[in-house]
């Protein structure tokens, strides 16, 4: 099919494919002002077509980039990037006009590798595919290291190769990414000894990152600030309600911010008052559903969720596409409203703390928290020992007498 309009015929299909299209976008929920914006893009786009010989069938990522240069250089201030065809593109693929535009990928000798990693990494060792991301993303430094003429050496890895690599790259890092490069680093040496690439392990070639555990204090918000921040979002407004909803999560339950984006409708018993929290691992645990979580969760979803939202995930975009929350989203919501408060910088995973620290001052036991927090080592929760001050009065030494 082709829109392409050289006859009257062609000029009709033209226009039923616009109104097909404007039908879409108020389906999705965009607002009649930005469809009439998408309508015109649609039309300029076919225009461009038009004028080149060329029909919808023909379009691909190098052609858009053609369209949007023209653009550009035609003096258009505005709707001159990929994420504005997003939507024209997505609609003309689904009714098979034109073929999935991706953008090309320059070839990488270290792909099909990191290719089986991956798949290593969901598949055996179940972490999470932004996990995965992050393993692999701080291996690219190391590979770029090996890559040959002849492409990619690997059966010819050293311990020396390792330990020079780490002893190069880590100072250049701050403690956190330094010790996350180390143990994505160790994690694909063994990957390549299983894999059959290496004859024997390097793992314990890559030198630890000096960072003691539970060295810190956990960093939790006091109650006065934790009524600020809730009181910072507007209740009267969609996205307000939608914010508070998440806070609460997060300062109640002590979710991580990949399992409030991850929460389903389905995850809600509301009838047995609990939820079903997909956490790490791919495991799914039920905690109870307190009554004033569940009221903002509620609210949220009877007044706040926009009506157009066909993702099944509980917190949606407030603006058209209503595609579910990203966890990096979930982040600068807190961080936007924690700056409303006047409380500085807060990330999402300080909220957790929060949630702790407030079971510990409501004397609950660190076994306790730590099943709250499902942590599956108790040695996770220790740390919050650091904090409990009233038990440590209780184990602290006399000051000697006579001191200086």
């Amino acid at each position: 099919m082709s829109i392409k309009p050289l006859e009257a015929q062609a000029v009709c299909a033209r226009d039923d494919l616009l109104r097909d299209f404007e039908v879409e976008l108020l389906r999705q929920g965009y607002k009649p002002s930005t469809v009439a914006k998408k309508k015109k893009l649609f039309a300029d786009l076919n225009d461009w077509l038009q004028v080149h010989e060329l029909s919808a069938g023909d379009l691909s990522f190098q052609l858009v980039d053609r369209f949007l240069f023209d653009r550009r250089s035609a003096g258009y201030s505005r709707h001159k990037t990929h994420e504005t065809l997003r939507p024209i593109l997505d609609y003309l693929c689904r009714l098979k006009i034109t073929p999935p535009l991706e953008a090309p990928v320059s070839p990488n000798p270290a792909s099909a590798i990191l290719d089986r990693y991956r798949i290593f990494l969901t598949a055996e060792r179940s972490l999470a595919m932004v996990t995965a991301a992050r393993y692999i993303d701080c291996l690219r430094p190391f590979l770029s290291q090996r890559v040959l003429e002849g492409g990619l050496d690997l059966r010819n890895l050293k311990s020396a190769d390792v330990t020079a690599f780490v002893v190069a790259r880590c100072p250049q890092l701050n403690a956190g990414v330094a010790k996350l490069t180390v143990t994505a680093l160790r994690s694909f040496l063994g990957f390549l000894h299983l894999d059959g690439v290496t004859e024997r392990s390097l793992v314990h070639a890559a030198p630890k990152v000096l960072r003691r555990r539970l060295a810190g204090l956990p960093k939790g918000l006091e109650p006065d600030q934790v009524r600020r921040l809730l009181a910072a979002c507007d209740v009267d407004t969609a996205v307000g309600c939608r914010d508070l909803a998440i806070l609460t999560l997060l300062v109640r339950f002590g979710l991580r911010r990949g399992e409030v984006a991850r929460l389903r409708l389905d995850d809600i018993d509301w009838r047995a008052g609990t939820i079903s929290v997909h956490g790490k691992g791919n495991c799914y645990e039920q905690v109870p559903l307190p009554p004033d979580v569940g009221y903002r969760v509620a609210e949220y979803l009877q007044h706040g969720r926009p009506t157009h939202a066909k993702e099944r995930t509980v917190f949606v975009r407030h603006l058209a596409p209503h595609h579910a929350l990203s966890t990096t989203r979930v982040s600068t919501i807190v961080a936007d409203v924690a700056r409303r408060a006047g409380l500085g910088r807060v990330h999402a995973h300080r909220l957790r703390h929060t949630a702790a620290t407030e079971l510990l001052r409501a004397g609950a036991s660190l076994p306790e928290i730590g099943q709250l927090l499902r942590h599956r080592r108790t040695a996770t929760t220790a740390i919050y020992a650091k904090v409990d001050r009233d038990n440590l009065r209780l184990i602290a030494r006399p000051w000697p007498e006579g001191a200086l």
